[in-house]
């Protein structure tokens, strides 16, 4: 194990005793189950449960898992949070789904903090963070622990090279915080442009895969560029670290969550190193998550990291459990392939393609059709698409029966490793 140097840390919570941390942890669960069951939702999904008897992670894994898509439907039927929050919300904010989450009031309420300060950012530093803070919770997520920690926040948002580039030459940020992709193409562009954005030296990206070869070309232009694991419904879930200057294999669980990996389409918990579905309980007093399955696919680390954290380790995000998949920061949902067919009735079997060109995400939706050369119809079908998926992307008209009849509505080409 790595020394225990205080400056390495956010805090002492991470370096605490692995036993200690989880006996902390399960003697607060009974109490964030009763405060839950006094939200309307949660007393319907857990009603059967006696938060008393929750103290171990046997007992944890018999309480029923929460599922996006049955959180989607709740949230229908009794708007605007489907009875899941325990306390009042400062903001509201709408992610793909749509799926409404709230933020309340408190320092650091998403516990980004711990991620940025592991990536090396330190108070007085400055942030340009590209995350979007239009609707959907990211940039706030990322803020509010810049904040914690005493960084100052540029809240850039995405797009607008130009203006962002003017902003990096005069504002100077020594860090930066978005989608893996937007950093080269800042970078890109103020080569071209003969603008200076040398002053950003670190990085912390989340909202995609960070691949090999992009972390590397960040790297080669002496940027440390580490990622982190989060979601708008849980805020952080896992982060990378360092020892020495190399990265550490996998990410470090959050000090606030209880992370399993269980068997997909089920509660069951798999032994460490089986791959399977990452199901994250969060101790946030205002809107807790208890068991909420995320759909990603993820698998335990045995040890501790020779960082010297010591909570559990997961692989980081191995792709989804069902055919949900993200491009560029955005989920794209099968669901939303299929409006577009019912949007299309001229069209057939549908696919969506994800792969990678450049460094970037790109989408290709396949659609069978009796007129594959009708180029009106294609660009008809391209406006839809990007309208469902807010995304751009290509589309390809192809004949009947070119498409293989297997139920894929999605295939995520990327390769992860």
């Amino acid at each position: 194990m790595a020394t225990t140097d205080a400056n390495a840390y956010f805090d002492n919570l991470e370096t605490r005793a692995p036993e200690v941390r989880e006996a902390s942890l399960f003697s607060a669960l009974p109490e964030l189950i009763t405060r839950a069951k006094t939200a309307p939702g949660w007393a319907a999904h857990l009603r059967d449960i006696e938060p008393r008897e929750i103290t171990s992670r046997e007992a944890l894994a018999k309480l029923p898992v929460l599922r996006k898509s049955e959180l989607l439907v709740r949230q229908k039927a009794a708007p605007p949070l489907g009875g899941f929050a325990t306390g009042p919300a400062l903001r509201l904010f709408a992610s793909p789904g749509p799926i409404y989450e709230p933020e309340g009031a408190g320092a650091d309420w998403w516990r980004s903090a711990r991620a940025l300060y592991a990536a090396g950012v330190r108070k007085g530093d400055v942030l340009l963070n590209t995350f979007a803070y239009h609707l959907t919770p990211g940039g706030w997520i990322l803020d509010a622990g810049a904040r914690a920690i005493g960084a100052s926040v540029i809240p850039a948002g995405p797009g607008n090279t130009t203006q962002q580039l003017q902003l990096i030459e005069h504002l100077r940020p020594t860090a930066y915080s978005g989608v893996p992709d937007f950093l080269k193409i800042l970078l890109d562009k103020a080569s071209e442009e003969g603008r200076d954005a040398s002053s950003i030296n670190r990085a912390l990206v989340s909202g995609g895969a960070l691949f090999p070869s992009l972390r590397e070309a960040y790297e080669a232009r002496g940027i440390s560029c580490m990622q982190c694991y989060a979601t708008a419904d849980l805020g952080l879930v896992a982060y990378e670290t360092t020892h020495e200057g190399a990265l550490c294999e996998g990410m470090v669980v959050e000090e606030g969550v209880i992370v399993e990996i269980v068997r997909p389409g089920t509660g069951e918990p798999l032994p460490a190193g089986e791959v399977g579905e990452v199901v994250v309980t969060t101790f946030n007093r205002d809107y807790p998550m208890i068991r909420l399955a995320t759909g990603d696919l993820s698998a335990v680390l045995e040890g501790p990291s020779p960082c010297g954290r010591t909570n559990m380790r997961i692989k980081g995000w191995l792709g989804r459990a069902d055919q949900t998949t993200k491009v560029k920061g955005m989920f794209v949902h099968p669901e939303q392939v299929a409006r577009i067919a019912k949007r299309h009735p001229e069209l057939g079997r549908l696919r969506l393609v994800v792969g990678r060109e450049g460094e970037q995400d790109v989408m290709t939706l396949r659609a069978e059709c009796q007129s594959p050369d009708d180029d009106a119809l294609a660009a008809r079908v391209a406006e839809t698409l990007a309208d469902e998926t807010k995304l751009k992307g290509r589309v390809e008209l192809l004949a009947p029966g070119s498409l293989p009849n297997d139920g894929k509505v999605i295939d995520d080409t990327r390769a992860y490793n």
